[in-house]
Parts: structure tokens; C-alpha cells; sequence
């Protein structure tokens, strides 16, 4: 046989089987057609199932570094730079305290509690547009009463900070930050618009009111130390230097208690969202469609290359 046979021979082959694939899908077109109109009416089902979520989104920016970064670690830096020594960035790493401590479990656990948020977390079930208000989930919460009720084994459905955190965390709380820019966008996502931008605003500060509390006591706490030490000794020089340090913590002290902005600088601040961030609902229905279509094409597949074994079989017995 010549090359140019053996070519057409091939040619042919793969003719018949293009013809076998389009012969089997043919055969089973009833099934495909089935199965991917299931799956698209429950895709669609599904997206219309899902209920509106909205995301606020507050636009941050480190502030002032020269208010955070006096007091004694100001006085070492000075030191330092003059003996060459560079003890780096003392606001940016406030910055990543910050935004730690803002996704921290015991700093959510508390901003939660401080603002009643556990019901519109854990017992509510929908957002009314009509009426502005929370629908509840009444086999979990009674609203009447203000009581978490029991499950089937006696166990209170009452949510503990374990539950509460992980639920605001996955479910509503996104943080990110601009590598070029530095600017960080903090996002929160609710049934309801006026939520998702309150808890934003309330997030930004109370971070900002935790981190400027906590400076200011350790600031007190240093200047206390230092006045000790200052009625310890009877050096001038001792004493001089002492002065400058407790003069620098109380100017630390200062504005740190004129400064409502204390780490982070809103830029952009939260607004109610008027548009719906998620579902996607036509992606929802277009992948539960193409995965019908393409579940539906490999079981016919299946069914024809088993019908031919199983033929086999029978024939030989």
C-alpha cells in the first residue's frame, strides 16, 4: 500500500468517526436537550433564590505619621539617624498593627457587641426595601421578646463571639490594600444598603478610637515611668533628659487626643449603595446551563460506548 492510500485510508476513518460522534449525539438529543433545560430552570431558580447583597466601600489613607511617631521612639530616632542608624517607618507599621488589630477576633468580637449587631447577623433572614427593616428568622429569634430560641436537642441558638466573628469575616468584612498607592479600601457587604454603609463607618472608627486609646495609655504609662526615674535621681544631665522625654510623650498625648482620625484618613467615605453587587444572576443561569449541556453530553457518551460492550457480551454467550 502507497503513502497516498494509507492517507486516504486515515482520512476515511476519521470521516466515519466524526459521522459516529454526530450519530450519537443525534440519538441522544432528547436527553441533552432534558437534562440542560433542568439544569438551566434550576440555575435560574437558584439566582432568583439568592437575595440581594450590597457593598459600601470606604476609601483609606495612612494619616498623619508625625502625630504617632513622637515620644520616646521620636527621640531615638533622632539619636539614631545622627549616628547613622535608620530604625525605619514607626507609622507605617502602625498601619499594619491597624489593619491586624481590625481583623483581629477579639477587635470584631467587640465592635459586635458594642453595637448590637448580633440579631441582624444571626437571626434575621431578609432585608424589606418597604418597610426599612429586618425580616427575622423566627425559628432562631423572636423579635417580640428579644430571646434566642432552642434548638430541637434544648441548645439556645444564642450565637457566641466564635460564630459571630467567622460570619462577619466571611460574609461581610473585606479589607484590601493598594500596592502603588498605599491606600487601602475597606468594603463591608449587607442584605441592606443602610447597613453595609453604617457598619463601615462605624468600623473605621472605632479602629481609629481603639489605636489612638491604646497610645495614649501606653504614652501615660511611659510618662508615669519616667517621672519616677525623674525623683530617683539628682543628676542634671539625668534630669534634663528626662524632661525632654516626659515633654515628648505629653506632646504624643496631646495629639493624639486632638486627633478624631487617628490612623486611618477617610478619603472617600461610605455611602448607601444603590446597586446590587452580587448575585450575578445571568452568570448563575449561563453556567447551570453549559454544566447541563456538558454533563448530559458526556452521559450520552457513556451509554454508547457501554452498548457496544455490553452487545458483545451477550453475543459471546
Amino acid at each position: 500500500m502507497t503513502q497516498y492510500e494509507r492517507y486516504t485510508d486515515r482520512q476515511q476513518g476519521d470521516e466515519i468517526d466524526l459521522r459516529e460522534v454526530f450519530a450519537t449525539l443525534w440519538a441522544g438529543k432528547w436527553l441533552v436537550f432534558a437534562c440542560t433545560l433542568v439544569f438551566a430552570a434550576g440555575g435560574v431558580a437558584y439566582a432568583l433564590y439568592k437575595p440581594n447583597i450590597y457593598q459600601a466601600n470606604v476609601l483609606l489613607a495612612p494619616a498623619n505619621e508625625e502625630a504617632r511617631v513622637g515620644g520616646i521612639s521620636g527621640q531615638l530616632g533622632g539619636l539614631a539617624s545622627l549616628a547613622g542608624i535608620n530604625l525605619g517607618s514607626g507609622g507605617a507599621n502602625q498601619t499594619r498593627i491597624a489593619l491586624e488589630v481590625l481583623k483581629s477576633r477579639a477587635f470584631l468580637a467587640s465592635f459586635i457587641r458594642r453595637h448590637s449587631l448580633e440579631v441582624p447577623l444571626m437571626g434575621t433572614k431578609a432585608w424589606n426595601a418597604k418597610s426599612q427593616d429586618w425580616t427575622y428568622n423566627r425559628e432562631v429569634y423572636n423579635p417580640e421578646t428579644g430571646e434566642w430560641l432552642n434548638n430541637e436537642d434544648g441548645e439556645s441558638y444564642k450565637p457566641t463571639d466564635w460564630d459571630l466573628v467567622k460570619v462577619f469575616k466571611t460574609a461581610h468584612l473585606g479589607v484590601s490594600e493598594s500596592e502603588d498607592s498605599g491606600m487601602i479600601t475597606l468594603s463591608v457587604k449587607n442584605q441592606s444598603p443602610p447597613a453595609a454603609a453604617r457598619w463601615a463607618e462605624w468600623l473605621v472608627a472605632d479602629i481609629n478610637e481603639h489605636m489612638r486609646r491604646k497610645d495614649v495609655a501606653e504614652a501615660e504609662a511611659r510618662i508615669a515611668y519616667l517621672e519616677a526615674k525623674l525623683g530617683e535621681t539628682s543628676i542634671a544631665g539625668m534630669q534634663q533628659v528626662f524632661y525632654q522625654l516626659i515633654e515628648s510623650e505629653t506632646r504624643t498625648v496631646m495629639l493624639a487626643n486632638a486627633q478624631n482620625e487617628y490612623v486611618f484618613e477617610t478619603v472617600d467615605p461610605a455611602v448607601v449603595p444603590q446597586e446590587k453587587s452580587s448575585p450575578k444572576r445571568a452568570l448563575i443561569a449561563i453556567l447551570a446551563t453549559m454544566l447541563g449541556g456538558m454533563l448530559s453530553v458526556f452521559v450520552v457518551f457513556v451509554r454508547a460506548f457501554l452498548k457496544p460492550a455490553s452487545g458483545k457480551v451477550k453475543e459471546q454467550e
